[in-house]
């Protein structure tokens, strides 16, 4: 537990580096007294409620359309369970690990602003599962982003309750017994408990922060990558003068620009063709237009985050408990709704697939002899003999297709459940939950491109490349070596991917990328 970090959980003070972090690695998580002072005085507020002996929606009522059926005192505990067992629904592959914890804080941030009306021991038992690095089997699929998340939250609970099945280093086993090895006791959900742990949108939002990281990720290596393909190809650098994305104004295109002027500054294989003749006037869209698509998608992801890091910090259960002159009261709303989550995901499916569309597009480019800049034909000698690159980017033209319908925004969708009473809904869960499998096509064909370019700076030998470039093309060179002929090319491609994935090409450019992103 030392070389674990250790995190202070203020309400509404989630930062994306402490969500990065949780998402990346076990973390140790604590609060601070002011938020238990909250929960307690909450929890007071719910007691209040139901000594006044009047109705209040989950609290001392059923759920969804049995909100009008009165529930005894003696059955509020029972109350609480049937709703966690009768939900627990979902379907599916479990949610990895990474994934249930960033969940589980994201509800212990909301359910500690103290509007929620459970005790500091339910905290605590979600604290406990954190801490101990014990992760509840929540399957992937059944939730439809209202009311809330609750099929998926609902499994997360019953894991407090010392029931279903958790993970245990990888290991799964049953709840209750990782709860014991621990010294953990499972819990009894009093009234509002059960309801405010399932109530909520910190799934599709866990899901949709995933692919938000994905996507920045793959944007910084994308960069690097199509400056590596612009020297393969011989491209112009005009196209990046600043003056050209200052007129225009929009923050991602300015310094996307920017980057590439960066990383290709000093490359002896540019400065080799400016008094070259060459009858290209200008470079295919997919060469020079990087700025105004890439940048455009760095503006997107802006957006979806700064929605996010809201939601992240936000209380969504219902109904939430505040005081009036004359008291206490629970007031039932609609912050389990996600449309604004789902909104946020289908932003990031565009920006990941036109990431990977405008990729493919330069692969296409690098493998075309009339195109290339001088690269030989698929980028191989003795091409006829050798097929070279030419079905690896018939792969990348197949993952960059697929992606385009996956992208299909998923918002659009509605469908009624709970007998009309939750008549429309975000799909939230499932518009989040795609952003992986995009992501992983779109890194994929981010790694061929990265061969393909790597494989044209080859061909300019007695020319080097950038500083910045050189390094990226030493690292894919220690992975991967230079194809001289036909050979089994799916473990290179497999090998390029994690590079493109694990942040290897992007973690010495650091600064390139200090202004990129708005949503701090």
């Amino acid at each position: 537990m030392s070389n674990i970090k250790q995190l202070t959980l203020h309400p509404r003070q989630l930062s994306f580096e402490m969500l990065r972090d949780i998402y990346d690695q076990p973390v140790v998580l604590s609060l601070p007294e002011s938020a238990y002072e909250a929960i307690d005085a909450s929890h007071n507020n719910v007691k209040t409620i139901i000594e006044r002996d009047k109705s209040a929606y989950g609290i001392n009522t059923g759920f969804g359309l049995l909100a009008k059926t009165r529930i005894s005192d003696d059955q509020l505990e029972l109350l609480q369970r049937n709703l966690i067992i009768s939900h627990s629904v979902g379907t599916g592959d479990a949610l990895p690990e990474s994934v249930v914890r960033l969940i589980m804080v994201m509800k212990v941030a909301s359910l500690a602003q103290g509007v929620s009306g459970v005790r500091r021991e339910v905290v605590d038992s979600l604290l406990g599962l954190i801490n101990n690095q014990i992760t509840p089997n929540i399957p992937a699929k059944g939730s439809v982003g209202a009311s809330g998340d609750l099929a998926p939250l609902s499994h997360m609970t019953l894991a407090m309750m010392g029931e279903g099945d958790v993970f245990v280093a990888g290991k799964k086993v049953p709840a209750a017994d990782a709860l014991a090895k621990h010294g953990l006791e499972p819990i009894t959900l009093a009234a509002k408990e059960g309801l405010a742990l399932i109530n909520g949108t910190q799934v599709s939002t866990a899901l949709a922060l995933r692919g938000y990281f994905l996507a920045r990720d793959l944007l910084e290596t994308a960069t690097i990558v199509g400056s590596l393909s612009i020297d393969a190809a011989k491209g112009s650098d005009s196209p990046f003068d600043a003056r050209i994305h200052e007129v225009r104004g929009h923050h991602g295109q300015i310094e996307i620009a920017k980057a590439h002027r960066q990383l290709i500054k000093g490359s002896a294989i540019r400065a080799s063709h400016d008094g070259e003749q060459d009858d290209r006037v200008q470079d295919p869209y997919c060469l020079r237009c990087q700025p105004q698509v890439m940048g455009a998608c760095l503006d997107i992801i802006n957006q979806a985050g700064k929605t996010l890091l809201i939601e992240s910090n936000a209380v969504t259960d219902n109904p939430l408990i505040f005081n009036n002159e004359d008291g206490p009261v629970a007031i039932s709303g609609g912050n389990f709704h996600a449309e604004p989550v789902a909104f946020a995901a289908d932003i990031l499916a565009l920006a990941i697939a036109e990431i990977g569309s405008m990729s493919e597009r330069r692969v296409a480019l690098l493998i075309d002899a009339t195109l290339s800049g001088g690269l030989p034909p698929f980028l191989v000698d003795n091409a006829g003999v050798n097929s070279g690159f030419m079905i690896a980017h018939v792969t990348a033209a197949a993952l960059a297709s697929e992606n385009k319908s996956i992208a299909h925004p998923g918002s659009v969708d509605s469908i009624p459940t709970s007998a009309n009473q939750e008549d429309h809904v975000s799909m939230a869960t499932y518009c989040a939950r795609r952003l992986y499998e995009m992501a992983q096509n779109t890194a994929t064909i981010i790694g061929i491109e990265l061969l393909a370019a790597g494989q044209g700076i080859d061909f300019h030998r007695g020319l080097e490349t950038s500083e910045p470039l050189t390094v990226a093309h030493q690292k894919l060179r220690e992975k991967v070596t230079f194809y001289d002929k036909d050979r089994y090319l799916a473990p290179d491609i497999e090998a390029a991917k994690q590079l493109v994935l694990d942040g290897t090409l992007a973690e010495h450019w650091q600064e390139l990328r200090q202004n990129w992103y708005e949503s701090k």
